[in-house]
């Protein structure tokens, strides 16, 4: 007898937790960050411009390239160099709903150079760099978009290495135009390492890109990048790509840089995913 009392007992207090449990789920579910509606997916690759928008509270986001070529060659001085990034990784955690935490990799660099047939090549783990974006207004509405990002680079010293701390500030801004088009402007500010002096040197780049969705899935994009620094000449760059929506959280992309001035790289081609999670 005293048996199954104690068990009607104890099935009466776990129905009782159950209960309790059950009847707070709905204050859980609008707690947790994760559980709320989650914007869109936006990403900072593959154009230059990065987005306005951040990685919601609570999740996950990886952006990384396949590869990354860039190519500058001047046949007058008969020399030319290129540069290879593989498994360049942006990772991202959404801290708050309008502020995320990013950390860039470059997992292997491969950087090359040749003057009159004598060529030289390093490879090594890149430096990495620490991004903070704080979305300032139009994370969750309205037609624009607002972000200041501060950054800082820690040098790795391997032979791929700047071997400099460096940093700056990038302030973006997305607008959305209309249903298939949708306008990104830049503005950045960069504190660079100065390999002749061995000091910095304040570096200005502006950027602006038109998206355009051409369909559901399928997606381009067009770019014009202004680069200008204190003792170095004006570089002018012009980009387009693709980006491929295999689902809300899953885009391909691929695309192609080319310098508009002499000073500028020659070429560029990249690829590379983005998910979140």
């Amino acid at each position: 007898m005293k048996l199954w009392l104690i068990f009607l007992v104890r099935t009466n207090f776990i129905m009782r937790i159950n209960l309790l449990l059950f009847s707070l789920l709905p204050f859980f579910l609008r707690v947790l960050p994760g559980a709320e509606p989650v914007r869109e997916m936006s990403t900072d690759r593959p154009d230059t411009t990065e987005s306005g928008y951040t990685v919601p509270a609570g999740m996950f986001q990886v952006e990384m390239s396949f590869f990354d070529h860039s190519r500058d060659a001047d046949a007058i001085q008969g020399t030319s160099s290129d540069t290879w990034l593989y498994g360049q990784v942006n990772f991202k955690a959404g801290l708050t709903r309008n502020t995320d935490l990013q950390v860039i990799v470059n997992s292997h660099a491969v950087a090359g150079e040749s003057e009159r047939g004598d060529a030289t090549t390093t490879t090594g783990f890149g430096d990495i760099t620490v991004r903070l974006k704080k979305n300032l207004f139009g994370n969750d509405s309205g037609p624009a978009a607002l972000a200041l990002m501060p950054y800082i680079t820690a040098p790795t010293h391997t032979k791929v290495s700047d071997k400099a701390w460096t940093g700056g500030l990038i302030m973006p801004l997305s607008i959305t135009l209309s249903d298939r088009l949708c306008l990104g402007l830049m503005a950045e500010a960069d504190v660079v390492h100065d390999t002749g002096t061995n000091g910095h040197d304040i570096e200005w780049l502006q950027s602006a890109t038109l998206g355009i969705g051409l369909t559901e899935k399928l997606g381009m994009y067009v770019e014009l990048v202004g680069i200008a620094g204190q003792d170095t000449a004006y570089i002018g760059i012009f980009d387009a790509g693709l980006t491929f929506a295999a689902t809300d959280t899953l885009i391909f992309d691929a695309g192609v840089r080319i310098g508009v001035n002499r000073p500028a790289p020659d070429l560029g081609v990249f690829s590379g995913v983005s998910f979140r999670f």
